[in-house]
């Protein structure tokens, strides 16, 4: 089996690392982290693996995965790339904002590189570990690595993506929008209803269904089928009336709402 080293050992790092050891898609070798503690521990959760708290201790592996935070990752491939041969292997980082091109150093010493954007949350490491089969992970890089990484990422259940790389930071912003932005307006939602004298366990019960039945409908139907209210009827006196005791009531919430009007017109255009 390829041989692979994580630099990072937090939750992304250790997930994987488990993963490609238990399916058998790696031999999980160095586990590289900011404190001997850490990486000991993330060599615990992975189940492999010799702990490093210094790139001077990596051994040359056949795969490098950079587990990292996005600020950290041009360092820690030149730190890496001034530690160890990479002439021949391939080095992939985990961000979902951030292309392949940002290991241009491990791609200067003869390393192929790539970028594998597992699409879910990793708040809970056991959870996402036991459960990881069918995540789609947005995949892109030089096609040799991706024939490395590919099959593994198959081995353990993941559904790869392909992106384009210039288009990284939009792909990326695409999830804010899915799971970020949604949690943010029904939050809006829920301190209108309290407005109106509305205690919060009830407004969340007032507010679930509509949620759930929209949800439903864009992924049953599309977008524009599934839009109704008044910009879908061509209501805009209910919209500009509730635009305007929103932004009475709340500056920010009218800010929100009144931003939200125009791409919702152009939704309710294509469903008419």
């Amino acid at each position: 089996m390829p041989t692979l080293a994580i630099i990072g050992a937090g939750h992304v790092g250790r997930t994987l690392g488990r993963l490609f050891h238990e399916s058998g898609a790696f031999t999980v070798q160095d586990v590289l982290a900011r404190s001997a503690a850490s990486a000991a521990a993330g060599t615990l959760f992975i189940g492999a693996g010799q702990a490093c708290s210094s790139y001077s201790q990596l051994r040359k592996a056949d795969v490098y995965l950079l587990a990292v935070t996005d600020d950290q990752i041009v360092s820690a491939c030149e730190a890496l790339a001034g530690a160890v041969p990479l002439q021949g292997s391939v080095v992939f980082h985990c961000s979902g904002a951030l292309a392949s091109d940002r290991l241009s150093a491990a791609r200067d010493a003869g390393a192929l590189v790539a970028s594998v954007h597992p699409i879910r949350s990793f708040a809970d490491v056991e959870a996402v570990a036991a459960h990881f089969a069918g995540t789609f992970c947005g995949v892109e890089g030089e096609e040799p690595a991706l024939a490395v990484l590919l099959p593994a990422l198959e081995r353990i259940g993941a559904r790869p993506v392909r992106i384009d790389a210039s288009a990284k930071t939009v792909y990326h912003a695409a999830a804010v929008f899915a799971s970020n932005y949604l949690v943010t307006v029904l939050d809006a939602a829920l301190r209108a209803y309290q407005a109106a004298g509305i205690p919060e366990d009830v407004a969340r019960e007032l507010a679930r269904p509509l949620a759930e039945e929209s949800m439903r409908n864009v992924f049953r139907l599309g977008p524009a089928p599934a839009l109704s209210g008044p910009i879908a009827r061509g209501d805009m006196a209910t919209v500009q009336r509730q635009q305007q005791a929103l932004a009475a009531w709340d500056a920010a919430t009218g800010a929100l709402y009144a931003a939200l009007v125009p791409p919702t017109q152009d939704l309710a255009s294509r469903k008419r």
